[in-house]
């Protein structure tokens, strides 16, 4: 790999050109993705900044969350019976319970795929 400098004063700085990286954005996931390798997970976010592959690798797990998340909300609500009856019926009680539907799939979805 041959680097080419440029002289800035009396120091000569690297021009340095980042790879490309895909389209698109890391989101909630994905951030939190990067915390936990930046704090718990040095060799593993390391190998993946020097590879080139973090970006890719956090925007997968973003997705891999969302659609997990919504699958098993989808489950959980179906289970107990959180319907669009309730929801016709009884509109603060199906938000209640959609929120806490939301929020249960979220803590599993997050333990298993973001925190291992």
């Amino acid at each position: 790999m041959e680097l080419s400098y440029t002289m800035v004063g009396d120091f000569q700085i690297p021009n340095l050109v980042l790879d490309s990286q895909p389209p698109g954005s890391i989101g909630k996931y994905g951030r939190m993705r990067k915390r936990y390798l930046e704090g718990k997970m040095d060799g593993t976010l390391t190998k993946l900044v020097l590879s080139g592959k973090l970006t890719e690798h956090l925007m997968e797990i973003n997705d891999l969350c969302r659609e997990q998340i919504e699958s098993l909300s989808r489950q959980l609500a179906q289970a107990e019976g959180v319907n669009e009856r309730l929801k016709a019926s009884n509109q603060m009680l199906w938000v209640q319970r959609m929120n806490s539907v939301r929020n249960r799939a979220e803590e599993i979805v997050v333990r298993d795929l973001i925190y291992s």
